[in-house]
């Protein structure tokens, strides 16, 4: 691997971006590519891949400009990302595919947005037998490039749908299956979200469940019998495995989205625990890797449920500038902005109520239906795209009638935010659920 020196003085073919103030620099995003599923709703159509035109110049905004189905039914679509990226410098290949599993089915769709970027083609469909078969995983959930020119995708359960997870590792120049990439197999029992530091020599990873335990819906009893994770684990990068676990106990229930600081030095960074509504930091100190709890989202009661509601913290986004730090809260249906300039100490900068169980909540006269969700984030920070749909069956379960979109909101540089009134994505029979931008952006790149 070349150095980052060689890196920032753009040795050799790059990728992506050198830094981060780079990327603060991008061009304006026109497009933006959302996993759209069928999967659990009722409706007999194959997810699709939807291009949304996010040009405000543009006689098509804020619509759908074109639908890439994929070839099979019942995929549900879910997380995606690219074939190569910022931390993936060095190479001939060019970022012409977007990676794009199947968290049911298990099949991994390579889809070309390069050729032709409002109209992507599936260039090749890996089978989720050949993956299970040659890794013994499944449940594809999160996409990383990683330097060396090969795909890492976090995997949710084994073959069969139980624990314990792993990682599944794709050739990058031609999507063959080339195995596991973990040294020794079994370590953690639980997977879900990963993160990675180049320069620190370190990959963090989350937890969810076993794919069997949340596919049908959520049970409050199974997170009493310790089917749900609550632990982070700090892997080695060279070496492929766990050098620390920490359990972050019933305050870190279900630790979903991880997201390290951009700047490649950085040594801390974010992870939300979804259940106990908690935002945990994570920090080296005197060798060893340490978190803490630095924001807590309390509990609401509500009329018809058997306990208190969480805010449920199902996704979070760290500015390109590393300043600020947006999550939302499914259940509560808020979305939050803080200021981490102190990543120890966040400061509350900007709220924005979009559904959600505590009271309905409405935009230009029609009932926002679910609550906020998947989160993008523009290179520079202004524009914070918004989707509905968490997981089909538990889309089913807390908003049974949910009609699914996207929304945009503006972001001030100096803290506040502001829904965009004139931006509705509507959805359909569909339900929209990640996002990404085609240049890349502040959950695909990573910095070497």
């Amino acid at each position: 691997m070349q150095s980052h020196d060689d890196h920032a003085h753009g040795i050799g073919h790059r990728v992506g971006y050198a830094s981060p103030e780079e990327a603060l620099k991008a061009p304006r995003e026109e497009i933006v590519y959302v996993a759209s599923l069928h999967t659990g709703t009722g409706v007999d159509e194959p997810d699709f891949l939807a291009v949304v035109d996010v040009n405000p110049d543009s006689d098509t905004y804020g619509q759908i400009i074109h639908k890439t189905y994929m070839p099979n039914k019942g995929d549900e679509l879910h997380h995606f990302g690219w074939q190569v990226c910022s931390s993936a410098c060095h190479t001939n290949l060019n970022r012409q595919y977007i990676v794009v599993p199947g968290f049911r089915s298990t099949n991994v769709h390579i889809i070309d947005v390069m050729t032709d970027p409002r109209h992507p083609e599936i260039a090749k469909v890996i089978p989720g037998e050949e993956i299970k078969r040659k890794t013994g995983l499944s449940a594809p959930h999160t996409v990383h490039c990683m330097p060396g020119e090969v795909v890492v995708i976090s995997m949710l359960g084994d073959e069969n749908g139980d624990t314990p997870g792993g990682f599944a590792v794709l050739d990058a120049k031609n999507f063959d299956v080339l195995g596991r990439w973990e040294a020794r197999p079994g370590e953690i029992q639980f997977n879900y979200d990963f993160w990675y530091q180049p320069r620190k020599n370190t990959l963090i990873s989350s937890e969810w469940a076993a794919p069997k335990t949340f596919q049908d819906g959520f049970n409050l009893q199974d997170v009493q019998e310790g089917k749900y994770g609550h632990s982070i684990h700090f892997w080695d990068l060279s070496e492929k495995r766990v050098v620390q676990s920490i359990d972050l106990g019933e305050e870190g229930s279900i630790p979903l989205e991880v997201r390290w600081l951009h700047n490649p030095d950085a040594e801390t960074g974010f992870v939300g625990a979804a259940l106990s509504s908690a935002i945990w930091r994570w920090y080296k100190e005197d060798g060893e890797w340490k978190a803490q709890k630095v924001i807590q989202v309390e509990p609401k009661d509500v009329e018809g449920w058997p306990f208190p509601v969480p805010g449920l913290i199902t996704d979070l986004v760290v500015s390109m500038d590393d300043r600020f730090l947006y999550f939302s809260d499914w259940l509560h249906g808020d979305l939050r902005q803080y200021d981490i300039s102190d990543p120890a100490n966040p400061k509350l900068t900007g709220q924005v109520w979009l559904g959600g169980v505590l009271q309905p909540v409405y935009m230009n006269g029609r009932k926002l239906e679910g609550g906020p969700q998947m989160l993008q984030l523009s290179m520079d920070g202004r524009r914070l795209y918004v989707t509905n749909s968490l997981y089909s069956s538990w889309d089913n379960q807390f908003y049974p009638e949910l009609k699914s979109w996207m929304l945009k909101i503006d972001c001030d540089p100096d803290g506040g935010m502001k829904l965009d009134e004139n931006f509705y994505v509507d959805f359909g029979t569909a339900r929209a659920h990640e996002m990404h931008l085609p240049g890349g952006d502040c959950t695909t790149e990573i910095f070497q």
